[in-house]
């Protein structure tokens, strides 16, 4: 269970945050800032993530990177930015991000702690290397308390 206990206190995740977690609510907030549709931050901000994460972990680009391949062949302008992007053979939507961040942290954690803390992190002007570690350091999942 997500939920706090005491109403004073903070819903606590049900998992550990990852810095992933933090990349991706991190690059969704980014893109949503420059105008797109929440669906598509959400969808930008899981891809980026991933494929940040596949290059770390040496898959290379296991991902389908549209826009690089435009740019290099210089029909940029040609085609719009897709939608969604996929890894793999998966698309990554709004739906994964909810499933793959949101779901797996539960919904109160996300809305009333994650959110708030990473908005006013990026409104300070902090970056994301400088936040990654720091600003998930307390936020311990709910099995992790009770101990």
């Amino acid at each position: 269970m997500a939920e706090a206990t005491d109403p004073n206190e903070r819903p606590a995740p049900r998992q550990a945050i990852r810095r992933f977690d933090v990349f991706a609510e991190y690059s969704r907030q980014e893109r949503q800032e420059k105008g797109y549709p929440e669906a598509e931050a959400k969808g930008y901000g899981i891809w980026l993530a991933k494929v940040v994460a596949a290059r770390r972990f040496g898959a290379g680009s296991a991902s389908t990177d549209r826009s690089k391949s435009r740019s290099r062949t210089g029909s940029h302008d040609e085609e719009p930015e897709p939608k969604f992007r996929s890894v793999g053979d998966e698309l990554q939507t709004d739906a994964t991000f909810d499933h793959d961040i949101i779901e797996r942290m539960g919904a109160a954690f996300y809305d009333d702690v994650f959110v708030p803390a990473i908005t006013e992190a990026r409104k300070q002007g902090k970056s994301y290397e400088s936040i990654r570690d720091a600003i998930r350091k307390e936020w311990k999942p709910v099995r992790a308390r009770s101990r």
